[in-house]
């Protein structure tokens, strides 16, 4: 219910049909005035039949379909000259999991970020349904953009960002580029990161992460160190990427430097 909340919201022109169960009717009401203007179909359904509608039922009584959200093009140069005004900027590289992309995009409109990045990676998920369900309206809230070509993207983004690289593992002296390439497991913790620049932060795909060719077109690579990273420990090594990308932007948000 939140995703559609969301949508009507700041997208209301996108929701093309309504449908709802009798128990959200009161919920509904609103939205159908909305699309009663528009002239557009809003309608009561048995349960059922909304769980179908969904693909789930896990629905919330309240189901829009909606024309896709558009996802411009990355303007790297652009983005570099208003990097004050977003300072910090999270770009996912290969996010797989529907899941994933969704709790990310959750967390960073949580936030209060404005933008998010998706790569051109084979692998990165889009906006499916999955996707926007797991966002609870988070994607409504954040301007969405596609990079292509992300070494050319990430150079031009230094022009207004330190552009940092997520790894796993031990957490030791940052491998800075170009001088020293980063490479996978050896990262600085967050808190040694300088603030003296926007961030943004390169998020890698679940599996592989980020590989040693992309880390060393970062200025830095940043670990989350835990307990088995530092103590040489066996057992869990790494977090579920959606975490790791929950800790990396809170500890990243400019906020974060007051609390």
């Amino acid at each position: 219910m939140n995703a559609v909340r969301a949508l009507f919201a700041h997208a209301p022109e996108r929701v093309e049909r309504l449908f709802f169960a009798r128990g959200a009717k009161e919920s509904a009401t609103g939205y159908c005035r909305v699309l009663a203007k528009a002239r557009k179909i809003f309608r009561e359904v048995p349960d059922e039949d909304l769980a179908r509608i969904a693909g789930t039922p896990m629905h919330g009584g309240i189901v829009a379909v909606a024309r896709p959200k558009p996802i411009p093009p990355f303007d790297p140069e652009e983005a570099a000259r208003r990097a004050d005004a977003v300072p910090l900027l999270p770009i996912l590289h290969g996010i797989g999991n529907p899941h994933n992309l969704g709790a990310i995009a959750r967390t960073a409109a949580f936030f209060g970020l404005p933008r998010l990045v998706l790569t051109d990676h084979p692998a990165q998920a889009g906006l499916s349904d999955a996707a926007l369900r797991v966002a609870e309206g988070g994607f409504e809230a954040l301007d969405v953009f596609r990079a292509t070509d992300l070494a050319a993207a990430l150079a031009r983004l230094k022009a207004g960002y330190r552009v940092l690289g997520a790894a796993p593992g031990r957490a030791g002296e940052s491998p800075r580029a170009p001088n020293i390439a980063p490479l996978p497991g050896r990262g600085v913790s967050p808190e040694r990161i300088a603030r003296d620049r926007p961030i943004a932060l390169l998020l890698g795909n679940e599996e592989t992460g980020l590989d040693a060719a992309t880390l060393a077109l970062c200025d830095e690579a940043v670990t989350i160190p835990g307990v088995n990273s530092i103590e040489g420990r066996g057992g869990v090594q790494s977090l579920n990427v959606s975490v790791a990308a929950g800790i990396l932007l809170f500890a990243f948000t400019p906020t974060a430097k007051s609390r």
